[in-house]
């Protein structure tokens, strides 16, 4: 689970579009004039540029863990952000996106360390090869884009932010247990210090 406080049709991609659309078998008199050799061409081109199968293998591996509406607590120790600590509980709501080619998580908590709602967007980038999260808040403008990878069993995501001369990096690890139930944790680090615990997410699958 991710936590930052306070099969359908393919899409033609648009390089390979206006490439077939601009070739002579492709023309206004329909590809009468085309050569042999621009047919050929065009075949080729097709096939290199085939797109992966969908939804990816590593989509399909995440929204077996996480699709569903979980129960949470989050512990937080006492911190600048939470000076006496506190325990929050939520709601945390995953569904696949169009095609199953994202994942949407909504979640909701409240408790003595404050109210805290938004969403999370992951996908899969084949090309970089890591997860992308795109977190939207009620705290914050815009979004948070956090790079994710599998290390071991743990899905890791990071994100690095600079401050003017402070430079804030975020690490959150989430463990999926055999029982039906998640466990994350958020760190942070500023200027390369050593990580401090945020907080500590309790998950059960209802």
């Amino acid at each position: 689970m991710r936590q930052f406080p306070s099969s359908a049709a393919l899409h033609y991609p648009v390089d390979k579009y206006l490439f077939l659309s601009e070739s002579p078998a492709h023309s206004l008199d329909g590809g009468k004039n085309a050569s042999p050799c621009s047919t050929h061409a065009l075949k080729s081109a097709a096939q290199e540029q085939k797109p992966p199968a969908l939804p990816t293998p590593e989509m399909q591996k995440l929204s077996k863990l996480y699709v569903g509406t979980w129960t949470y607590t989050e512990t937080y120790p006492k911190s600048s952000m939470a000076p006496n600590g506190g325990e929050n509980t939520g709601v945390y709501t995953s569904e696949l996106g169009p095609g199953g080619n994202s994942i949407f998580n909504h979640f909701h908590s409240k408790g003595p360390v404050g109210e805290f709602e938004g969403t999370i967007v992951m996908t899969w980038e084949p090309k970089e090869k890591i997860y992308k999260a795109y977190v939207f808040g009620d705290s914050f403008p815009s979004a948070v884009v956090e790079t994710g990878q599998w290390e071991d069993d743990a899905l890791v995501y990071r994100f690095e932010l600079s401050m003017g001369p402070t430079k804030i990096a975020l690490r959150s690890v989430t463990k999926f247990l055999r029982d039906g139930k998640l466990t994350s944790e958020e760190f942070s680090s500023v200027n390369g210090a050593p990580e401090t615990l945020l907080v500590h997410v309790a998950a059960t699958r209802k």
